[in-house]
């Protein structure tokens, strides 16, 4: 799978806040093109039609489709680019430049790796790059995630896992260290992601850049079992 594909991805998660805000005028009317489009499961799709507050709604149906994947991310950018979209949603028009500014960010980026000397990553063929990372994530890769993450848990738990606070704060009460308060968490976002709680998809939420998580500390995630 490209790395433009997985740009989506982060598209989304770095304008999330922006998307609620502006869809959450008429959630069902996105909810329904979404559909329309078999960008959700079913089981997903009754799930966030049955929310009733909007931006709840808007937000369930943002975190769907990112666990998904990019083609997915990559469907919803689109959706968002439409123009019956576009014109029910006005404030809408930024996520159009945004695309095209990131997809010209990938193109640069593959023309730097392509003057780079090859070296075994680069050799890699692209079915197997593509599953890096695929595999469930461990309580050993959770752990040494823990062990990198400082002060700020609490804010990568609400804005990048989508932790509730009041969950948050029954870790705290729960667990007196700092590393078994953070495994805590990042193991309830395992319970909660299910079959969906992959190395990838956890290396692409903490991956954020307004995260103070050091890039480095992370990129063992997307590493072949």
């Amino acid at each position: 799978m490209s790395g433009k594909l997985w740009k989506h991805i982060e598209v989304l998660q770095s304008h999330k806040a922006k998307l609620i805000d502006i869809l959450s005028s008429d959630a069902d009317f996105v909810l329904q093109h979404a559909d329309s489009r078999f960008l959700l499961s079913p089981q997903g799709y009754k799930q966030i039609k049955a929310c009733r507050n909007p931006s709840e709604k808007v937000t369930d149906l943002l975190d769907h489709v990112i666990s998904r994947g990019p083609d997915a991310a990559h469907g919803l950018l689109e959706l968002l680019k439409d123009k019956e979209l576009q014109e029910n949603f006005p404030m809408l028009d930024f996520i159009k430049n945004v695309q095209v500014n990131t997809q010209s960010s990938a193109e640069k980026e593959t023309s730097r790796q392509q003057k780079r000397p090859l070296d075994s990553e680069d050799t890699i063929p692209p079915k197997k790059a593509c599953r890096r990372g695929s595999h469930l994530v461990t309580e050993k890769q959770l752990m040494t995630v823990a062990r990198a993450t400082g002060r700020s848990w609490r804010e990568i738990g609400i804005l990048a896992l989508d932790i509730p606070s009041v969950k948050l704060d029954e870790i705290m009460e729960d667990h007196s260290r700092h590393v078994e308060r953070v495994f805590e968490m990042l193991r309830c976002w395992r319970n909660r992601q299910r079959d969906e709680a992959t190395a990838a998809r956890l290396h692409s939420l903490l991956s954020h850049e307004d995260l103070a998580l050091p890039k480095d500390s992370i990129d063992f995630l997307l590493e072949t079992s």
